[in-house]
Parts: C-alpha cells; sequence; structure tokens
C-alpha cells in the first residue's frame, strides 16, 4: 500500500513525524508559556487571513457564502483559541483525589500531560474549523500536531500549510497535504491520538488503521440526525428554524437536520411553511451570496441521484426555487428539495444526505417518532422541538445521540463549555473547550505514601493481625 504513494509525499510525512518525534524525545510537551504565545499567535493569523481564507474556500466549493464562512470557519476557531488560552492554566492544575481510609495518610491527585504527537484528519465541508478547532485542545494540552486536511479544497488546504507555517515550527504544528493514499499513510503512522472527522465509512478504515499501533482514536462522524417536532409546537417556527440548520452551508453539514419527524395530520402544513422559510431566507438562488453551491461534481450528482431514486419509489419531490431560476451547472447550485412519503428504502433514507434534500416522516405519537429514531444508528445530533418539558424529558430518555439542540438546530455544537462529540456509528470521544483539553492530555494517577504510614500491616508474613483485617475490610 505505500509503495502506491509518491515517495516525496510520503517522505515528507515520515520527516514531519520523525522530526517531531525527536522534538518530543528532545524538549517534551510545548511548555505553558510556548502555549499561551501559540494559541494567541494563531487566532492573531487567523483574523489576519479572514479574507484570504474566504476567496479560497469560495474557489474550492465554486461558491460558498462568505458570511458563512467566517460566521461557521472561523469564528468557531478563533473563539476556541482564545477559550483555551484563557482556560488552560486552570485545566491543566493537578487534581487532588480522596484515598480511601485505609490508605492514609497517603495522598493521590491526577496530573494532566500532553499525549505526545496528535494526528488530525481533516475534512472538506468546514475546511478550517475542523482542522483547527481540534488543534485548540491540542495545543492547550501541550501537544505536537500534524494535520492532515481534505484534497477537496486544495486551495484551502495549501493556504493553511502557509499560515500555520508563519506560527509554528514543523516540529511543533505542521500542514501535510495529500490525496487519499497519503491520508491512508497518514492514519499508519504511530501517534499518541489520532483525530479524525468524516464518514462513517472512512471512520471505519482509519480506526483499522491505528489499531495497528494501538493508536486511541477520536472519531467525529455523522449519521442521520433527525429533527422531530412535538405536537405542542407550532409548526411554522420550527420549519423557520429547520431550514436555517438544514440550509446553512447548503446542508453540507455533519450535523445537519438530516429528516424531519412532523405530526401525522401536520405534514402539509409544514412543506407549506418550510416552503415560506426558504422564500424568506433565500428570495433567489443563482446569483445569491448567501446560497453556497455543492462542494464538487461528484457530490452534485449524488444528490441528484437521491432525489430521483425516491421520485422512482414513489415519493413526492416538492422542489424550492422561489424565483424560479435555472441555476448554473459551474457553481453547482441545487435548490432546496423537501421530500414526502418517502418509502424506508430509497437512499435518502438510507444513508446521511448531505445537502439540502428534506425527508418528512409524518408519525401519531412521540414514542412511535422516538422508536422511529431508535432503530436506525445513533445519529450524531438530534433537533427535539417542544416546550413541554415532560415531552422533553421522554425524548431525551427514550433516544441517543451525540449531542441535542432543543428548539434550535445546530448551535449545541459552539458551545465551547459542552463535549461534542458522537456515539455508536456518530463517532467516539469528543472535544471542544476542556473536554478536547482532556481528550488530548493524559490523566497521571500519582499515589504518594506519607511518611508514617500503615502499610507494613499488608506484608507478608501473613498472621492473626491480618485475618481481623481482612474480616472488617470484608465484612
Amino acid at each position: 500500500m505505500h509503495d502506491a504513494v509518491p515517495n516525496p509525499a510520503r517522505d515528507r510525512l515520515q520527516a514531519c513525524f520523525k522530526a517531531q518525534k525527536h522534538a518530543w524525545a528532545e524538549q517534551g510537551g510545548l511548555l505553558p508559556e510556548r502555549r499561551d504565545e501559540a494559541l494567541g499567535a494563531l487566532g492573531e493569523a487567523l483574523v489576519r487571513h479572514a479574507d484570504d481564507f474566504t476567496k479560497a474556500i469560495a474557489a474550492d466549493f465554486g461558491h460558498r457564502s462568505p458570511h458563512e464562512t467566517k460566521l461557521a470557519d472561523l469564528y468557531p476557531v478563533i473563539a476556541a483559541l482564545r477559550h483555551a488560552r484563557k482556560n488552560f492554566r486552570r485545566w491543566m492544575k493537578p487534581r487532588r483525589r480522596p484515598i480511601q481510609w485505609m490508605f492514609q495518610p497517603g495522598t493521590g491527585h491526577t496530573l494532566y500531560q500532553p499525549l505526545g504527537i496528535v494526528g488530525i484528519v481533516s475534512p472538506w465541508n468546514y475546511p478550517v474549523q475542523l482542522a483547527l478547532w481540534p488543534l485548540a485542545g491540542a495545543l492547550a494540552a501541550g501537544n505536537r500536531v500534524m494535520i492532515k486536511p481534505s484534497e477537496i479544497t486544495p486551495r484551502t488546504s495549501a493556504l493553511m500549510e502557509e499560515v500555520i507555517a508563519e506560527v509554528f515550527d514543523s516540529a511543533e504544528v505542521a500542514v501535510v497535504q495529500g490525496e487519499p493514499d497519503v491520508a491512508r499513510v497518514f492514519a499508519h503512522l504511530p501517534f499518541d491520538h489520532l483525530l479524525f472527522t468524516g464518514s462513517t465509512s472512512v471512520g471505519r478504515q482509519v480506526m483499522q488503521a491505528a489499531a495497528d499501533n494501538l493508536v486511541p482514536v477520536t472519531l467525529e462522524l455523522g449519521g442521520k440526525s433527525p429533527a422531530l417536532i412535538a405536537t405542542d409546537y407550532p409548526v411554522e417556527k420550527a420549519a423557520e428554524r429547520i431550514a436555517v440548520g438544514k440550509l446553512f452551508n447548503a446542508g453540507q453539514t455533519c450535523i445537519a437536520p438530516d429528516y424531519v419527524l412532523v405530526p401525522r395530520d401536520k405534514q402539509e402544513t409544514f412543506v407549506a411553511a418550510y416552503r415560506d422559510a426558504v422564500a424568506s431566507l433565500y428570495p433567489t438562488l443563482a446569483a445569491n451570496p448567501d446560497y453556497t453551491g455543492i462542494v464538487s461534481e461528484r457530490h452534485h450528482a449524488r444528490l441528484r441521484h437521491l432525489i430521483d431514486d425516491a421520485r422512482e419509489r414513489g415519493a413526492q419531490v416538492h422542489e424550492i426555487n422561489p424565483g424560479g431560476e435555472t441555476l448554473d451547472a459551474a457553481q453547482r447550485k441545487l435548490a432546496p428539495v423537501v421530500l414526502t412519503n418517502v418509502p424506508d428504502q430509497a437512499q435518502a433514507m438510507q444513508e446521511e444526505i448531505f445537502g439540502p434534500v428534506l425527508p418528512v416522516v409524518g408519525y401519531d405519537d412521540v414514542e412511535e417518532a422516538c422508536r422511529f429514531i431508535g432503530a436506525r444508528p445513533h445519529p450524531l445530533a438530534l433537533y427535539l422541538f417542544s416546550h413541554d418539558k415532560a415531552t422533553a424529558e421522554r425524548v431525551l430518555a427514550r433516544t441517543q445521540s451525540g449531542g441535542v439542540a432543543i428548539n434550535d438546530t445546530l448551535l449545541h455544537c459552539v458551545q465551547e463549555e459542552l463535549p461534542f462529540g458522537g456515539v455508536g456509528p456518530s463517532g467516539m470521544g469528543a472535544y471542544h473547550g476542556e473536554a478536547g483539553f482532556k481528550t488530548f492530555s493524559h490523566a497521571r494517577s500519582v499515589f504518594r505514601q506519607a511518611r508514617f504510614n500503615g502499610a507494613g500491616m499488608t506484608k507478608a508474613p501473613y498472621g492473626r493481625s491480618m485475618n481481623r483485617l481482612l474480616s472488617m475490610l470484608l465484612r
């Protein structure tokens, strides 16, 4: 497999990894002063290059809303860097732990130390956010880091490499570009931790590659994240919030609402309300700078196939094109689509959509809706629309997902004090804020024996005193 990778790419990978391993052996992790400096400098570099990233991402996508880039790709990373810089010294403080009475007056504490060399494999849909957000946690913990960004957004990846080189020596943080073959070699390196964001199918391959070297992994995958509108919640209001979350980045978001569960007698009301919400958000599509294009011809064709497959299986296809425009194929813009009466066998109900296509599923009661969600692989996110506390508690108790937002979409992801991660097929492990610091740290247990202690009571030869002690301990 390694022979299929061009030698320069393979050699650069190995050289970067070797340099970081050597630096770790000679100097260890990043000292707190360097962490503070690096977190601040990287944030300043992103602000300085904000327009450059906006242009690069737009060029990679064909068209990408500049506001969406700054709001979702740049701002969360800058906020995460600031949050980590403000808090990492508190996170890294040793934490006292209670010791059982029979081992006192010994003391115990946990010491958070960097793991070593961390690998990050990031996807194309948010090419800055999903590469540099985990970097914030890895740096806060004091690690050295290698990043493999997506080859689908080459201009952004190249700019990221330049910006990282402005702030870091390659023995601290390095960006390594390349095609999927390079990513496969990257995943086989003996990192001390590997974080991958992408599809479930590729996540399985990454985990298998990491297993060869017993590398622990954090997998941020995806899945079909449902939105559930309870009977007490206004359908029109829910439709507006779902439209915002679904059509941000044209649906190319791992936590986008993938399908919506609506009370059976309100499905038509929802479709009409969703149509109105789309028209309000995007009165036109073709030349609208706010409406993002699909990243590649392959993904555009995949989405068209999902729509055609649903239609052929008997679903009703509701295209929403408020201006009645002909969309430019070069910009790869795809009009929002709602699917109703979609059979469960349709591909749109079997695989993550990752685009502006929204299946609507009717239900009769909340228990039925929960069973529908529970019969499928655990999603990365779940969105519940209800003002009823009992309904919310019931849904939370009866379903599983990586995260939850109630009465909105997407916003749970950008809370630095909330861990972000999946469960089961939607991922393992979490990061953001202190959760990210802990993911990239080793909580080292330290027990300190007191000068005067009772340890001598438990050593051989055993006799009556040990029998009395055991009788007391096991009683």
